[in-house]
């Protein structure tokens, strides 16, 4: 395990792999060192180099595939009921460790620390769902005209491959490895290469748990090498992808060349919009939280903040001067409100994407386009007089950024908001409830808020429309995904009449 100036990431990842001498793929029980390139990470507070590790590459990717297969096997056999139990006892593990998680997880993606202690509590709250749901989601019996009785099953496809993103590595594997095992599936995890470690150390703990040894593999490395070599294992039966439409895109043309089917989730561009009889201090609030938490690293940010015209001026100045009293600084300090973002290439984009906006003539009501040479920090930014038009309206840009668009008249603003080639997620505001619901009717989008925005639970089902991708990951809707239909036809007629045959 190389080291540079990454001590405390380090140590938060020793507190699970203590005998660790360095950084590798969670299969079968134990960790296994990568057979690829070297992967540099970076420490998104500094900027300065942190540690790095191996690929892990199509040989570990193999050796998952087999680990994952046997312990299927194992974990379908037991009695729903039993396997309840078991996620329970993972709920209540990563509890325990609630602390050591989310100093893991702010080290490794840069949020702040408060943030991340939430977001394990969200993942034990997921596996409590589902292993509520285990031994209580039924086939049905259905009234067919013929003298057969007819039920189905619903089975696990055997193995599911999800490809986690960077922005919420630990609240991704709760988020789609709780339902994909609760209905009997093995799970290949592969996170971002940029953020593995919270990963590994939940697969380590469900292990601890009772969760089989090698059901849920976590493999660290490359999509392009990695993932892909996963992919074309015939162990996998689904694909799971969260990130951009253009590799969401090769994901599904991957899978599709074995005619398995995925889930996508591909990021959006979505509309918070704020009529002039809304409680403007609230969605004032409401619409600095709809981007600004977690640095904007969020696929459902309210990026596009529509206002209309009468109050347009007056809620833009409400969300500048709230932008600039919130608090950036390192991920675990207890006054951090925003902290860094967690990569270079993605701190570049959202600087020029900001550059791009004052070219277009947008103005800027908060934050700056010079930006200081320590860590990934990016101050919360609102743009001003813009145009839906503009790429600052029009592209996904993943960071504390808001594009303020003014409109007049509710269709018209229904008209901006699906004026876009995603439908992930929306809001409005206003104290018409009539006009709320006909706008939350009329929206493309997979989840819609009314004068709230960001509430989520497992217990909901989440995902797009649109270029924003197909199927949803939580809920009840996610146990429907995770497993296959089987219909069974019992004949019960003492003299069963065929249509052909001899006796």
């Amino acid at each position: 395990m190389e080291q540079s100036k990454a001590g405390t990431l380090i140590g938060a990842f020793a507190a699970f792999f203590p005998d660790a001498t360095e950084i590798g793929s969670y299969v079968g029980g134990r960790l296994v060192a990568g057979t690829g390139q070297d992967i540099q990470l970076f420490d998104p507070a500094t900027g300065e180099e942190s540690l790095s590790y191996r690929d892990a590459g199509p040989e570990v990717a193999q050796q998952a595939c087999i680990a994952a297969r046997e312990a299927q096997k194992r974990w379908w056999s037991l009695t729903h009921a039993a396997r309840g139990r078991i996620l329970y006892a993972v709920a209540a593990k990563v509890r325990e460790h609630n602390e050591s998680l989310a100093v893991l997880e702010s080290m490794s993606q840069g949020k702040p620390i408060r943030d991340s202690r939430r977001e394990v509590e969200m993942v034990a709250e997921m596996f409590e769902f589902y292993a509520g749901w285990a031994d209580k989601f039924y086939g049905d019996v259905i009234p067919v005209p013929t003298t057969h009785l007819n039920y189905t099953r619903r089975e696990p496809f055997g193995t599911i491959l999800h490809i986690a993103p960077w922005n919420i590595p630990i609240l991704s594997f709760g988020w789609q490895v709780a339902p994909t095992v609760a209905v009997g599936n093995a799970v290949l995890l592969k996170p971002s290469e940029l953020t593995p470690f919270s990963s590994l150390a939940v697969a380590a703990l469900a292990e601890q748990a009772g969760v089989p040894v090698g059901l849920i593999n976590v493999l660290a490395g490359y999509g392009h090498t990695t993932g892909q070599a996963a992919i074309a294992d015939d162990v996998v039966k689904k694909v799971v992808f969260v990130g951009s439409p253009a590799t969401g895109i090769r994901i599904a043309e991957a899978a599709a060349k074995r005619v398995i089917p995925c889930i996508l989730e591909l990021g959006g561009k979505s509309a918070n919009i704020v009529f002039d009889d809304a409680n403007l201090d609230l969605a004032a609030i409401g619409a600095q939280a709809a981007v600004f938490s977690g640095a904007g690293q969020s696929c459902t940010a309210g990026s596009r903040l529509l206002i209309q015209r009468k109050v347009y001026e007056q809620v833009v100045d409400k969300v500048a001067e709230g932008a600039r009293k919130l608090r950036l600084g390192h991920p675990l300090e207890a006054s951090t409100e925003i902290g860094p973002i967690n990569n270079r290439n993605q701190y570049e984009h959202i600087k020029r994407m900001i550059a791009r906006g004052v070219e277009e003539g947008a103005q800027l009501a908060a934050g700056t386009t010079s930006f200081g040479d320590r860590g990934y920090f990016v101050p919360p930014t609102l743009f001003a007089g813009v145009s839906n038009q503009m790429d600052i309206a029009r592209t996904e840009v993943f960071g504390p950024v808001i594009a303020a668009i003014p409109f007049d008249t509710e269709d018209e603003a229904i008209a901006i908001a699906n004026d876009s080639e995603f439908g992930l997620a929306g809001a409005v505001w206003t104290n018409d409830v009539a006009r709320a619901h006909r706008v939350a009717g009329q929206v493309d989008a997979g989840t819609f808020w009314i004068n709230g925005y960001r509430a989520v639970h497992v217990s909901s089902p989440f995902g797009g429309y649109k270029n924003s991708g197909y199927g949803r990951t939580s809920g009840i809707e996610a146990l429907y995904e995770y497993t296959q239909a089987k219909s069974v036809w019992v004949q019960t007629a003492a003299s069963a009449v065929t249509a052909i045959g001899r006796a």
